[in-house]
């Protein structure tokens, strides 16, 4: 489903065959750099709590953090590994 369907419930209303009950509240990237795009523009535009980079399927957990993360961030992240 494309961001502005998953954002917009108007829009969503439009998919019969979607299970969801209200906005998605995760968005899931395609690909590292277009990721990095939208976590940017969403730091920028809503002010949102951003989680990850994660790393899956590797024997023992790895979190990435920003250089400029803030404590709340590496907390975060510390949480996920702990998990």
């Amino acid at each position: 489903m494309s961001v502005d369907v998953a954002l917009d419930s108007e829009k969503m209303a439009l998919y019969p065959f979607c299970r969801l009950t209200d906005t998605a509240n995760v968005l899931i990237m395609p690909a590292v750099h277009s990721a990095a795009i939208s976590t940017k523009l969403l730091q920028q535009i809503g002010g949102v709590s951003m989680m990850g980079p994660f790393l899956v399927g590797l024997e023992k957990s790895v979190q990435i953090v920003s250089l400029g993360a803030k404590m709340s961030e590496i907390y975060n992240a510390a949480v996920i590994a702990a998990l």
